[in-house]
């Protein structure tokens, strides 16, 4: 006898249909076959017991597992469910009136029969839905993100006799029905920080208005307890919010990394993600034996903060360059090679110095001399170069701190990014990987930032006063696009580009000197 059910394999953010067929041979014992992991061929012992558990008897005649296609590698304990209908089915224990090759149906077994969450699921279902499938049975917490994708019925189940009790028409379960759209437009801009939260600092938000306008990656350099980390955890609240299309995108990273949570539903809000400066580099850019996505695929239409940037080890840093140019990483083995979207603002602060207080307006700085160019040495040319904004934080005074003023608030900073997002989305509709000015690349730069000849001198006169690196000059022309998009300017006048020359304190040869 032979029965087949349907599970599914995740390979970077997309999912594969795995068919799990169970076959009574001649002879004794159990064999999963079709290139299973660790994790895979335990499953035998937890269908087992979990089936004895449940009442049910255990075959004595030799059982043949195979998933196919065999040639892909099988991992995780989600196949636990499918395997265990697949026994019961083939042994003659139950009989189904739903057709099993409708169904996907995953989940890990508890040897006492119950269901516990898997990870991937959003993936999977909507993989289920291309392939024309009726529905996907699956535990109980993970329903919520499955329903997002509409026409499969999602059925949920707490344990293996529940989802037998279904298959076998004993048990009726209506299929989660979620209205997606409804819960995305209703929480896309709901941010715990603002910032009217911020006193002072008015300089700071403009330059993060700018940042997020423009999609312009940003170096906050200032002594500690200036702000830098608060400012930064309040960018996501301006940015323009997720569309639907890059909520799924966002959620799919989430949901095959398992950084979901129990009964999640799409994410609506651009991710923030802050790191740790002992991170590795798997973990920062993804990978390992089965290929994960790491921090920068988590950020993906968000925002990530490396704090103490210095602090990082230069190799992790390093690795980041390419995906800040390509806003994808490739993380190949041998047999595989996997793709993650890593389209991510980069958001870095730093010290000035490594007491914290060179250039500080009322503290001395105690580093011996030489000190402070040893210390930004440490973030290579090529990384400062894929950074627009360099912006110096001051302390915040006393008075400004117990100002009462009422500040403005994210929701109308956002009114102006948005506006000038949708004169970018206008300008790059014949370049369809373009999207904001940061993306624009060099001969771009040179078509659409005119400055005109009295712009050019103003600009030569500054890289020569300043000392301003060569490197300088592209981007100092892209954020002043977007200063001018910002008001609404079709051509970038004078006051443009010199406001966007004071956003480059790190190209300054004289900063550490």
């Amino acid at each position: 006898m032979l029965s087949k059910t349907f599970g599914a394999a995740v390979y970077g953010v997309d999912a594969a249909l795995i068919t799990v067929e169970v076959s009574v041979v001649q002879g004794t014992g159990m064999a999963i076959v079709g290139l299973p992991d660790g994790a895979v061929k335990e499953s035998q012992q937890r269908v087992d017991a979990a089936l004895k558990n449940c009442n049910f008897q255990i075959s004595r005649q030799k059982t043949v597992i195979n998933l196919a296609p065999a040639d892909i590698r099988k991992e995780g304990s989600a196949y636990d469910l499918p395997m265990a209908i697949g026994l019961l089915a083939v042994s003659g224990q139950i009989k189904t009136t739903k057709n099993l090759e409708e169904y996907v149906i995953l989940g890990e077994l508890a040897l006492d029969g119950t269901l516990r969450p898997i990870k991937g699921v959003l993936p999977i279902a909507i993989e289920a839905r291309r392939n024309k499938l009726k529905g996907f049975i699956l535990p109980a917490e993970n329903a919520m993100e499955a329903s997002i994708v509409n026409s499969l019925d999602v059925i949920p189940v707490n344990t293996l006799m529940e989802a037998i009790e279904y298959l076998t028409g004993q048990r009726e379960i209506e299929p989660l029905v979620t209205d997606t759209r409804d819960i995305f437009f209703n929480s896309v801009s709901e941010y715990d920080a603002d910032f009217s939260h911020v006193q002072g600092q008015e300089n700071i938000k403009r330059a993060m208005e700018i940042a997020a306008a423009g999609g312009h990656n940003v170096i906050m350099i200032g002594p500690p307890g200036a702000g830098k980390t608060m400012l930064a955890k309040r960018l996501p609240s301006i940015l323009p919010p997720l569309t639907l299309q890059e909520a799924l995108e966002t959620t799919k990273i989430h949901s095959v990394a398992g950084k979901l949570g129990i009964k999640s539903s799409l994410i609506a809000r651009r991710p923030f993600r802050s790191p740790h400066h002992t991170i590795s580099d798997a973990a920062l850019v993804g990978g390992g034996s089965y290929p994960q996505p790491g921090e920068i695929s988590l950020a993906h239409n968000g925002v990530l903060f490396l704090d103490e940037l210095p602090e990082f080890k230069r190799t992790v840093l390093e690795v980041m360059r390419q995906p800040l140019e390509e806003r994808k990483v490739v993380i190949s083995r041998t047999k595989q090679a996997v793709e993650f979207p890593s389209n991510f603002m980069l958001v870095a602060s730093m010290n000035p110095c490594p007491c914290g207080y060179y250039n500080h307006p009322d503290k001395e700085c105690s580093c011996p001399p030489g000190t402070v160019g040893k210390y930004l040495n440490k973030i290579s040319g090529p990384l400062l170069d894929r950074i627009d904004l360099h912006v110096e934080v001051t302390p915040v005074s006393f008075d400004q701190i117990a100002s009462t003023r009422k500040n403005e608030t994210s929701a109308e900073i956002r009114v102006r990014v948005i506006s000038a997002r949708e004169l970018q989305t206008k300008r790059f509709e014949n370049y369809p990987d373009v999207h904001s000015n940061a993306m624009m690349q060099p001969e771009m730069v040179k078509e659409i930032c005119d400055i005109g000849e009295a712009g050019k001198a103003l600009l030569k006169k500054a890289m020569e006063r300043l000392g301003l690196s060569a490197r300088a000059y592209d981007r100092i022309l892209k954020v002043s696009r977007t200063i001018a998009d910002l008001s609404a300017s079709e051509e970038i006048k004078i006051e443009h580009l010199a406001e966007a020359i004071q956003y480059r304190s790190l190209d300054r040869e004289n900063w550490a000197g």
